[in-house]
């Protein structure tokens, strides 16, 4: 009787301490170091099916969480980044098992120290909430052109950096955790010749500790494009850019460059402009193997005699989004101050254009003035609506580099209106009526005027989000109520260099709201 009820104090002291309790069978996890000084990996092994979630913070209180990840047989081993945390600083962490027979169990705790940002990445970020207002919770994903990727707490403190060896633009979330993004160079410098010999360019996925998962170099698409029968792939590409957007099958839509010699007697002509090497843009449709299996170049669908901004960089795609509910492409294209809408059709579509919002296009106006509240030279659209197609509600960054006032309106630096200032507008899209209403549209001072870069989009608490990539005193990104008067609710300022666009989050892990 006394030895069983010394087993039992011994049992609930060793229980109490932390240590695993199921029969002595389940593992204590192993916390390591990974290439990113502020992620750990986390991993242990479940006797029997389950699933594992790691609690982690500064005390052991905890108060952050990874998502979830399982394993369904026995003796599986389940690894587990833990990302989101203050550089030089000492975290606790302990993972908590749910196994599928319901029965629940705590790991001991666990430290783990971050390191420093590396001394190139260490950027300044400047985060001001407004008083008496409470912005969307979460993080903020930045891709600075030439610093590289980086993940913010809304205070501005860095938790998680990345950097290439190139431009980073594009990046997007993947609901594995991963970040994908095309890596290139300044895409109108092809313009001038190939890129450099050795230069990096690349479609990249990596994980949150800075692993390459998977990728596709510009030479090696361009091998698989020479053998591929899709009906546009006789194509040649000469730098990836600006965005790839990952598609729900897996599929990666990449945008690319190619360049054309154009003059009257060529196939498009170009009639009103002497001949003379044309840059335009390529999408192209990579499977899960990244094979290209569909391809829309816009030398085939676009006419090149139309050039309202930049030519001879004549398109300067920068942004592709995926309609879920008809499984077509809005695609912008800057220099020509539109978004197009491209029957790609899950990928069987033929490539055609099937309408044109912007100065110009297929669509009337209405809310506003045509053709000065147009978008011009545009960046960094998305859906603000759930639904994609039919009507549908669209923001986008409308740089206003361009932009057509109507005759007999003046416009000189000095006079007003003045010839250059950035908006952000919100339209109702009507497909049907071909109709596009103006139901949001701020419009910057002139001394926020951002001439490239940005997007904008719309928060879950439906809020606006937009990035001002360019003005002369550095980049700002405002979140603001949509309202015909917008409430500043909080804003980010970064002084040494241009972000070229910038998210909100919900978290380090798709999913998990912070």
């Amino acid at each position: 009787m006394k030895s069983l009820l010394f087993f039992g104090v011994l049992l609930s002291i060793a229980m109490l301490s932390g240590c695993w309790g199921d029969s002595y069978n389940q593992p204590i996890g192993q916390v390591k170091h990974t290439d990113n000084p502020q992620v750990a990996l986390y991993t242990t092994t479940l006797p029997k099916p389950g699933s594992v979630t790691i609690n982690y913070g500064t005390t052991t209180n905890y108060g952050m969480k990874t998502w979830t990840q399982s394993t369904s047989v026995d003796g599986g081993q389940v690894n587990i980044f833990v990302a989101g945390m203050l550089a030089n600083t000492t975290y606790h962490m302990r993972a908590t098992v749910e196994y599928d027979d319901g029965t629940t169990m705590n790991d001991v705790d666990h430290t783990f120290t971050t390191e420093a940002v590396p001394p190139n990445m260490q950027l300044n970020f400047t985060a001001t909430p407004a008083p008496g207002m409470t912005p969307q919770p979460g993080l903020e994903l930045l891709d600075s052109t030439g610093s590289g990727l980086f993940v913010t707490d809304l205070s501005g403190n860095i938790l998680w950096a990345y950097q290439a060896p190139n431009v980073i633009q594009g990046v997007k979330l993947l609901p594995d955790g991963d970040f994908l993004m095309a890596i290139g160079a300044n895409s109108s410098n092809v313009l001038n010749g190939p890129l450099p010999p050795g230069a990096i360019v690349e479609i990249l996925e990596v994980n949150l500790a800075g692993d390459t998962v998977r990728e596709i170099s510009l030479d090696t698409l361009n091998s698989e494009l020479a053998n591929a029968t899709c009906a546009e792939c006789n194509v040649t590409l000469t730098d990836f850019h600006h965005d790839v957007t990952p598609l729900p099958n897996g599929h990666w839509l990449v945008l690319a460059n190619t360049t054309m010699s154009l003059s009257s007697t060529s196939t498009p002509p170009l009639t009103n402009a002497p001949p003379q090497t044309v840059l335009g843009d390529v999408i192209v449709d990579l499977d899960q193997n990244s094979q290209p299996v569909w391809v829309w170049n816009e030398f085939n669908h676009l006419d090149p005699n139309h050039h309202p901004y930049n030519f001879p960089d004549w398109t300067h795609t920068n942004a592709i989004l995926y309609s879920q509910d008809d499984g077509d492409i809005l695609v912008s294209i800057r220099h020509q101050n539109w978004i197009v809408k491209v029957n790609y059709d899950y990928g069987l579509g033929d490539g055609s254009i099937l309408w044109r919002l912007g100065q110009g296009g297929d669509f009337t106006l209405v809310g506003g003035t045509d053709p000065t509240d147009w978008q011009y030279a545009q960046h960094g659209p998305s859906f603000f609506s759930p639904n994609t197609a039919g009507q549908f509600s669209l923001g986008m960054m409308d740089n206003g580099d361009d932009r057509i006032f109507p005759a007999g309106v003046t416009c000189d630096s000095a006079g007003s209106p003045p010839c250059y200032y950035s908006t952000i507008p919100v339209w109702q899209i009507d497909e049907v009526t071909k109709t596009a209403t103006l139901t949001f549209h701020q419009i910057m001072s002139t001394n926020l005027y951002s001439s490239w870069g940005g997007n904008a989009e719309q928060l879950a608490n439906g809020d606006v989000e937009y990035d001002l990539t360019a003005p002369t005193s550095g980049s700002y990104i405002y979140e603001v109520t949509q309202e015909s008067n917008p409430q500043t609710v909080w804003s980010l300022y970064y002084s040494g260099g241009g972000i070229y666009r910038g998210f909100r989050i919900p978290s380090m892990y798709p999913g998990v709201q912070w």
